[in-house]
């Protein structure tokens, strides 16, 4: 069984906890990095990294309100954490 199943299967047992704590540290997150590209100016760059960082909040955050599998939720939250982190770092570090 690969680590990802692994990680999947435990998010599935623990899934009411694991959400209430995903949307805490996600939206959290997320808005740090939403601040990060503000505070960097709002140019057309800027707003699309802002778009991406709102979209992915909130497609998390509605997969979790309408219960959708806990495969697809989880498969949202890595993808919001992993975008959202990269954008912060690359605001932080490179822009």
């Amino acid at each position: 069984m690969s680590t990802y199943q692994n990680y999947v299967d435990s998010y599935a047992r623990g899934y009411i906890g694991f959400n209430t704590i995903a949307i805490l540290f996600q939206s959290c997150l997320g808005s740090v990095a939403a601040m990060v590209v503000l505070q960097n100016g709002v140019s057309l760059s800027q707003m699309v990294q802002l778009f991406f960082v709102v979209i992915l909040c909130m497609g998390f955050n509605a997969s979790v309100l309408s219960q959708q599998k806990p495969k697809i939720v989880f498969n949202l939250l890595l993808a919001s954490v992993f975008i959202n982190t990269v954008i912060l770092i690359i605001n932080i570090f490179f822009i």
